[in-house]
């Protein structure tokens, strides 16, 4: 990813999360346009695939693509576990290795918090619905969906 000559001068694409909610997401950069659908929760990841002013054009994990106010987003990485085998799980290690003792397993689907990413190994924290206790440790990276292949972040 190259600095992009953008208003944000932020490079694209990029992942970021929604901010709050209720959020509308709209045909187009600006007001005038119509709402495309809105978010009723807080803290979706989603992708910034183009800018424009103040406005962002958002693609969330399924796909679907529309605008949101710049103000409405926030550069917290958050993610979904995205098992690399059609109705399997993630699991979630002590550490950076395939061969780790399993902490969690996280379903298709599972919101993390992505902390950092070293390529190949992310460190996230998930926290059960309903529950106040929270889990950490290391997931393959390519078993995440709000990083790209082999990004580094901390």
């Amino acid at each position: 990813m190259a600095q992009a000559d953008n208003p944000s001068g932020l490079p694209l694409p990029r992942f970021v999360s929604t901010r709050s909610n209720p959020i509308n997401v709209r045909v187009g950069p600006g007001t005038k346009y119509d709402i495309a659908w809105n978010y009723v929760v807080s803290g979706v990841p989603v992708e910034i695939i183009q800018e424009f002013d103040t406005w962002r054009k958002i693609r969330d994990a399924d796909g679907s693509e529309g605008w949101v106010h710049q103000s409405l987003l926030v550069g917290t990485r958050l993610g979904y576990a995205a098992p690399l085998i059609a109705n399997g799980e993630v699991a979630m290690r002590s550490n950076r290795s395939g061969e780790a003792g399993v902490r969690a397993r996280l379903g298709a689907g599972a919101k993390v918090q992505i902390k950092e990413c070293d390529g190949q190994w992310c460190e996230v924290s998930a926290s059960q619905p309903g529950e106040r206790s929270s889990y950490s440790g290391f997931v393959a990276q390519e078993e995440l969906w709000g990083v790209y292949p082999n990004e580094i972040f901390d």
